[in-house]
């Protein structure tokens, strides 16, 4: 039995037809007329109609985008011609052809609604019609859709109702689609809702992306771009990172949420590769060419009509030297800078005390080595395992099976020469001309160079450098959170960088609209007790520099020995605690200052109980002691090799005896004997230098130093031979001699705060 259609009679299918002809032809026309004044405005810049930013989409440029409009103009153009004459493909009812375009439809037109209703209730510039032409008539060729939908259901006899396998896939569709949607939407929303939870200003303005904008550097190189336009302005300040990542999904998510954040409050945000990354030409090299680059990118931005004559320049690590390597120029130059975990002194980040940061190096060559970055960093057992062995030079090829030009680089340069010039820049502080925003950890392998840098800069002749620049220190490794000892997490780095992001730029773009970062010059994190506090400078003027005397009356061998901390000073000699340094069994890392995932916060009570370990420890505390600024040791040292390490690590062991790292530090040096029973006679006295660090040990914990010869990924071992470290392959153990006592009073110095 054949069912009655729903019209079953040729002249009420004929009206039927006629009408929705009509509808679709006056959408048809609307939109046609949406086509032309864009050819107007175009070709011919005509004044009378919206500028040219404003009938954009953002998914096509133009002309791509007049193809695909000329092509809907023929297809709707075909479905009208064949709806007029009765008869054709598109006049031809067909039911799921109707489904289909109701279904589509009304996902389209639902899209644009929301869209729609983002724009009107995040951007005040966008009220009422401003840029939302593309939006009015996306309405348009979605509402054509739905019409034609319509006319293809109403012309056909209703099916007969689904099974229920069909209706449960019918179901699952409508899930996904509007799972999808509701995807879309966050995404559009993103960065309002990122700079909501960072507690930034409201957004103001909608943004243009401008992918893939292309300068061509004097060496032929094209160094790729992408732009965030705030819509509806005629000038900006420009925000500039030029990054060294891999434009994978991740970093570009990343950088398209950041620069339209920015660009929603009023900058043009500018996120460029630098040579061999994010898109850009060119072999990568970390820190090598980035002068040259960044000079030739701030011409090329000062030359953009929307360029209002203020460029902040934002990064950390590898993109904070891309900062400091421009950060002397001037008409264009930066308006201010914002650097986190960077210095202008990259050779002491590699070579602080004057060992190599092994750990350091050889994480980032080994996730950064080759035409793009690895996902993850390297474990610590994988970084341990490629350090474990000689010579030094083939630590890379190890970890990658290839070669690492840079990280060869990095290690056949131990001092200051030509190479490190060209990355480091001669005197780049005193040549500032913009004030910098300072953000460094406490655990983080740039913290000496970037307070050396803080303390220089506070000296700077250029006017306003010095009294507007700010120094922020948290409880962060290498852009990551350290885990307290009770298992608490610190508060996420990147929150807080991109949360004084923005009141930064407005302090220092003229726009000033938030409020400032800080009214203090400095705001530190004091471990122990986790607050924040501002401070004036640094160090800090109440400083009481305390030594702290090394003693033993046994031996300070591991932790079952009997070595002490005094605040007194020795009055009697004392006999010397002796240690066998062997380059092939060296005392191994346990937190620290790296970058990478072994960094941190670790219990050392292991590191402590092996023999090559002199351990020195204060009675127990009978008042809370805060310990806040730079931190050096004394020792004085025998040792029978010609050339050999000394490390220590200051440590706050807790009433249950649990102790944890503080902070570190090591020296590197030749001491110009021989082997043998008279270089056991020479004492030298070294001066070695710790992290500088705000802890505060609480009443009833102790203060404890840790004295050897190593600590191993985290430096690379003294093969204690003398010969060069990079390329030797053979090893000799040391005698090892620190004294204290009277005629020697080796002490550790801490700065104290007194108690207010």
């Amino acid at each position: 039995m054949i069912e009655t259609p729903l019209v079953d009679h040729s002249k009420t299918r004929e009206v039927l037809q006629r009408r929705y002809f009509w509808v679709l032809a006056t959408l048809l026309f609307l939109f046609c007329l949406r086509v032309l004044g864009q050819i107007l405005v175009a070709f011919f810049n005509v004044s009378f109609l919206p500028p040219m930013e404003e009938w954009f989409s953002g998914l096509l440029p133009y002309p791509e985008l007049l193809t695909a409009q000329i092509l809907i103009i023929a297809l709707y153009g075909k479905i009208c011609h064949d709806l007029s004459r009765g008869h054709g493909f598109f006049s031809t009812p067909r039911r799921p052809l109707g489904t289909g375009l109701l279904i589509f439809g009304s996902l389209y037109l639902g899209v644009m609604v929301i869209r729609y209703i983002i724009r009107m209730g995040l951007y005040p510039h966008e009220r009422w019609v401003g840029g939302c032409i593309p939006i009015f008539f996306h309405w348009v060729l979605s509402s054509f859709i739905l019409a034609l939908g319509s006319y293809h259901w109403r012309m056909t006899p209703r099916p007969r109702k689904p099974g229920l396998g069909k209706r449960l896939l019918q179901g699952a569709a409508a899930v996904a689609a509007l799972l999808c949607i509701s995807v879309w939407a966050t995404y559009q929303m993103g960065p309002s809702l990122l700079a909501h939870q960072l507690g930034l200003r409201r957004s103001q303005f909608a943004v243009r992306a401008q992918k893939g904008a292309t300068l061509l550097t004097s060496d032929g190189v094209s160094l790729f771009a992408d732009i965030y336009h705030p819509q509806h302005t005629a000038h900006t300040p420009t925000i500039l990172a030029r990054i060294p990542l891999t434009k994978d999904f991740k970093n570009s998510l990343f950088a398209s949420m950041i620069g339209k954040m920015w660009a929603e409050r009023g900058y043009t945000a500018i996120i460029q590769g630098t040579r061999g990354r994010f898109g850009s030409g060119g072999a990568f090299y970390p820190l090598r060419g980035d002068r040259q680059d960044g000079i030739e990118t701030l011409q090329w931005i000062a030359k953009q009509p929307w360029f209002d004559g203020h460029i902040l320049t934002w990064g950390g690590s590898a993109f904070g030297h891309t900062q400091w390597a421009i950060a002397d120029q001037a008409a264009p130059g930066p308006s201010a800078l914002m650097v986190y975990f960077a210095s202008t002194n990259f050779h002491d980040m590699f070579y602080p005390g004057g060992a190599f940061s092994l750990d350091s190096a050889l994480s980032w060559a080994v996730r950064s080595h080759g035409t793009k970055d690895h996902a993850d960093w390297p474990s610590a057992d994988e970084v341990k395992q490629a350090a474990n062995g000689f010579p030094l030079l083939e630590a890379d090829r190890r970890a990658t099976g290839s070669e690492v030009a840079f990280f060869k680089d990095w290690v056949e340069h131990p001092d200051r020469d030509a190479f490190w010039e060209d990355i480091d820049g001669q005197n780049r502080v005193q040549s500032l001309k913009a004030p910098v925003l300072l953000i460094a950890g406490w655990y983080d392998p740039f913290l000496p160079t970037q307070l050396n840098d803080f303390m220089h800069l506070r000296q700077s002749w250029e006017p306003g450098v010095a009294g507007r620049s700010r120094l922020i220190i948290g409880p962060w490794t290498h852009a990551s959170e350290v885990t307290f000892p009770d298992g608490t997490k610190a508060e996420n780095f990147r929150r807080q960088s991109l949360a004084v992001s923005l009141p930064w730029f407005d302090e220092n773009s003229g726009l000033a609209i938030s409020p400032p970062v800080a009214n203090s010059s400095v705001r530190l994190f004091v471990m122990g007790k986790n607050e924040w506090r501002a401070e004036q400078e640094w160090p800090l003027a109440r400083t009481q520099y305390t030594p702290y005397f090394l003693s033993s009356v046994r031996s300070a061998n591991s932790i079952t020995g009997d070595g002490t901390l005094n605040a007194l000073a020795p009055t009697a000699k004392e006999p010397a605690d002796s240690y066998t340094y062997d380059p092939l069994c060296p005392v191994p890392t346990s937190g620290g200052a790296m970058i990478g995932p072994a960094a941190g916060i670790a219990r050392q009570n292991d590191i402590e109980g092996r023999g090559d370990v002199l351990v020195y420890t204060t009675p127990s505390l009978n008042q809370d002691v805060e310990v806040t600024g730079p931190i050096s040791l004394i020792l004085y040292v025998s040792t029978t090799a010609p050339n050999t390490d000394f490390t220590a690590k200051l440590v706050d062991v807790q009433q249950d005896g649990s102790a944890f790292n503080i902070s570190e530090g090591i020296l590197r040096r030749s001491y110009q004997e021989v082997q043998g029973p008279s270089a056991t006679e020479k004492v030298h006295e070294i001066h070695l230098d710790l992290w500088p660090t705000s802890m505060v040990f609480f009443k009833g914990h102790r203060i404890r130093l840790e004295v050897s010869s190593s600590n191993f990924p985290r430096f690379d071992r003294n093969p204690n031979t003398g010969n060069k470290i990079a390329s030797e392959v053979n090893v000799i153990s040391a005698k090892q001699t620190v004294r204290h006592g009277l005629e020697y009073p080796s002490r550790l110095i801490l700065p104290i705060i007194p108690a207010p």
